[in-house]
C-alpha cells in the first residue's frame, strides 16, 4: 500500500502492522469493523447476530452471522494476525448447526439482535427490504446446503488455505480475506483483500451457483405444475365420463397441458388444452408431412361458414406456415391455476368439445388425398 503526497508528486510505500502491535483485538476492533461495515467484505450483507451462542448442547459462538442477498446464511470467522489450524473445522461446525434454521428463528435471532444493539425496526421487515421481497411469507432463507463461510485474518497457514481450496472444489462456498493495518504517523489504514477464491474466479462460481438454483427453482416450478394438471385433467375426464363423452374414456389424467384423442382419421386429433392463461378445445393437424397438413387445414378453412355454423362461434384458424403442423382453436380466457374457476373451466371443456368434435369430425371425413 501507498500513499501519494501530492506536494512532492512521490509515493510512499506504507509498512504493514500487527493488529497486536497496534492493541487491537479479535471481538473489540476487527469484529466490530466488520459488523458495522459488512460491505467491506464486497457485498451487501445483513449482520443478524454477534457472537452467536444459539447451539443446543454446545457452548461454541460463532464471530458474525449474517445474510446475503440469496438469503443464504453467512458465518463470519475473524482472526487477527494468525488464523489458527483450526479455523476451518470451526466454522464448518457452524455452517451445520445453522443449516437447521427455520425462517422464523432466523427472524427471531436477527430481532434480539436489534434489540441487544437497542436499533429500531422489526426483524421480519427489515429482511423483506433487504431481500427485495413483497411480504414475509414470499422471503426464502437457508434452503438446502446453501450456508457460506467467511475467515477473515492477517495471516492463513498452509494447513488452512489447502483445505479451503479443496472445499472449494468439493462446492463448499467460501472465502478468505487477508485483513492488513498500516499505520503512518497518527493515522490507521486498513485493507481487506479477498486471496481465495480470486475474485475472478469468484464471480465464476457466483454465476455457476445462480444457474444451478435457478435450474433448481425451474424443476420445483416444473413439479408443481404437472401435479396440477394431473388434479385438473382427473377431475376433468370424471366430467367427461358423467356427460357420456365417450372421446375420452380410455384416456388417463397427464402431467401435459393437453389431453388429446382420435378423430378418425390419422393424424387429425382433437385436443382439450389447459394453461394458466386459459382453456382451449382444438383440432390439431399432426401429419408427419407439413403438406398434407397444409392440405387437409385447407379443405377445412374452404367449409369454415358451415364449420363456424354448426359449431355456433367464430374459430381460430391457424395455419402456422413456419410450421409442420396446423390448428384451429377456440379458447376461454381464465386465470387456469386458480383452483376455484376449475369447476366452471371443466363445465366449458364439456360443453364445447362434443360441438367441436360434431362440426368438424363430418367434414374431416369428406376430405379425399390426391396420392
Amino acid at each position: 500500500m501507498f500513499q501519494i503526497n501530492t506536494a512532492s508528486n512521490e509515493i510512499v510505500q506504507l509498512i504493514p502492522k500487527r493488529f497486536s502491535d497496534l492493541g487491537f483485538t479479535e471481538r473489540g476492533h476487527l469484529q466490530e469493523w466488520i459488523a458495522k461495515m459488512p460491505e467491506s467484505l464486497g457485498e451487501e450483507l445483513l449482520i443478524i447476530q454477534k457472537e452467536f451462542d444459539g447451539f443446543d448442547e454446545t457452548r461454541e459462538r460463532l464471530d458474525l452471522l449474517a445474510l446475503d442477498k440469496q438469503g443464504d446464511l453467512v458465518v463470519i470467522e475473524n482472526k487477527l494476525d494468525d488464523s489458527g489450524r483450526d479455523v476451518v473445522w470451526q466454522a464448518l461446525k457452524y455452517a451445520s448447526y445453522c443449516s437447521s434454521l427455520s425462517k422464523s428463528q432466523i427472524a427471531d435471532i436477527y430481532q434480539a439482535y436489534l434489540d441487544q444493539n437497542r436499533e429500531d425496526g422489526n426483524a421480519k421487515d427489515r429482511i423483506v427490504d433487504f431481500l427485495g421481497a413483497s411480504d414475509f411469507e414470499e422471503v426464502l432463507m437457508n434452503e438446502g446446503v446453501g450456508q457460506r463461510l467467511i475467515f477473515v485474518a492477517a495471516n492463513f497457514r498452509r494447513e488452512v488455505t489447502s483445505t479451503v481450496m479443496w472445499l472449494l472444489e468439493n462446492q463448499i462456498r467460501l472465502q478468505c480475506f487477508k485483513a492488513t493495518p498500516y499505520q503512518q504517523g497518527d493515522q490507521l489504514f486498513l485493507t481487506l483483500d479477498q486471496i481465495i477464491p480470486t475474485p475472478e474466479e469468484a464471480e465464476f462460481r457466483i454465476g455457476i451457483s445462480e444457474k444451478k438454483k435457478e435450474q433448481r427453482t425451474a424443476e420445483k416450478s416444473q413439479l408443481h405444475r404437472h401435479q396440477i394438471r394431473m388434479e385438473f385433467w382427473t377431475k376433468t375426464l370424471e366430467a367427461m365420463e358423467n356427460a357420456n363423452i365417450e372421446r375420452f374414456a380410455m384416456v388417463s389424467p397427464s402431467r401435459n397441458h393437453w389431453l388429446s384423442c382420435g378423430s378418425g382419421r390419422s393424424g387429425v386429433i382433437f385436443s382439450l388444452i389447459f394453461s394458466k392463461k386459459e382453456v382451449c378445445v382444438e383440432v390439431y393437424l399432426n401429419n408427419s408431412e407439413a403438406t398434407t397438413n397444409k392440405t387437409i387445414f385447407e379443405k377445412l378453412y374452404e367449409n369454415r361458414e358451415v364449420i363456424e355454423a354448426q359449431f355456433g362461434e367464430k374459430l381460430e384458424w391457424q395455419r402456422l406456415d413456419k410450421k409442420k403442423a396446423c390448428r384451429v382453436k377456440f379458447s376461454h380466457p381464465v386465470d387456469g391455476y386458480n383452483e376455484e374457476n376449475w369447476d366452471s373451466m371443466i363445465e366449458w371443456l364439456v360443453k364445447y368439445f362434443p360441438k367441436l368434435e360434431n362440426a368438424f369430425r363430418p367434414e374431416i371425413q369428406k376430405i379425399k388425398l390426391s396420392k
